[in-house]
């Protein structure tokens, strides 16, 4: 078995702390954390508190000089200086979305990645989500027709997010079409091929606060794609879902789902909820960042689908 790769962590907020804690418990076999960076203070706190943990280093510098792939969790605007900096030191990176707050930032970075053959991916963890490869069975050898997404939220940020608040819930860099929408897009390019924008809705309140609303047409390889988002409209923390030709579905991040005859939808029978299943889909993600830091062949996100996904996310959001 090839040796753990080691892991640096730049952002210990929620989903830095959530991929660490998923390195550490579940996926030793692919990856050793062995630093970690994060200017708030209480991230010092936090990280005392997780067994196992590796040590706060001084400076983002010296994370990527201790590790073989950085993990950039940090917000938006620090994503792209972070991810040159690591790959000018023959680093590995793996991004959260989106990959800068500026498309013409995100499209450079992406061209100067691709030419100089970077080792880099984005974390979208449906690409390693079993509820998703199960919809993929089923749809084999099923003519792709329509698809629909819907998002909706009783509030933004959602309740676990309001940490984070000061820029989730901004105009600027937040937005549940940023944070949400971009994975349910992400599948759909995986699926069925290129993203096109055909019209979009948006509803904002007064002042600088995010999205409130909208609605969408895209086509996906030539499927027809209805899309849905909206906040104050169910009592559940997050609800989602993604259905292809009123058959099948992806119900609230984890459940794979068939239309039965008798007008009931069914669980795969290994459903889970997002809480069970996301320690494996993050265990699948870091076995995948191990094979791309090693050079091999792998399943995440590349930068180019990234980079798509996001031009459709802003089209949308400039609607």
């Amino acid at each position: 078995m090839p040796t753990p790769v080691t892991l640096g962590i730049i952002g210990l907020g929620i989903m830095g702390e959530r991929l660490l804690r998923a390195a550490l418990d579940h996926a030793a076999e692919s990856v050793t954390p062995v630093a970690v960076w994060d200017p708030a203070p209480a991230a010092a706190g936090r990280l005392a508190g997780i067994a196992g943990a590796p040590r706060m280093l001084a400076t983002p510098d010296a994370v990527i000089s201790a590790c073989d792939c950085l993990y950039i969790a940090a917000p938006p605007a620090a994503h792209i200086p972070l991810a040159d900096a690591a790959i000018a030191a023959g680093r590995s990176v793996f991004i959260e979305k989106p990959l800068a707050t500026s498309l013409a930032e995100a499209r450079a970075f992406v061209a100067r990645a691709e030419a100089a053959g970077a080792r880099a991916a984005v974390n979208f963890p449906m690409a390693s989500s079993p509820a998703v490869a199960r919809l993929s069975a089923w749809r084999a050898g099923m003519q792709a027709e329509s698809l629909a997404i819907e998002v909706a939220f009783p509030t933004w940020p959602r309740g676990w997010q309001q940490a984070a608040a000061s820029w989730l819930a901004k105009r600027a860099e937040g937005g549940f079409t940023r944070e949400v929408v971009s994975h349910f897009l992400f599948l759909t390019r995986r699926q069925f091929g290129p993203l096109t924008l055909l019209d979009a809705q948006v509803t904002y309140p007064a002042g600088d606060g995010a999205e409130t609303a909208i609605e969408a047409r895209l086509s996906a390889g030539g499927v027809p794609v209805t899309l849905k988002g909206s906040v104050g409209t169910t009592p559940k923390d997050d609800h989602n879902t993604w259905t292809l030709n009123g058959a099948i579905r992806l119900r609230d991040w984890s459940f794979a789902e068939r239309l039965g005859a008798d007008g009931t939808w069914a669980q795969a029978p290994d459903a889970l909820p997002n809480e069970k299943m996301r320690p494996m889909v993050l265990k699948g993600q870091l076995a995948q960042v191990a094979a791309m830091t090693r050079g091999e062949a792998h399943r995440l996100a590349t930068v180019r689908e990234a980079l798509e996904v996001q031009e459709i996310v802003e089209a949308i959001l400039a609607a």
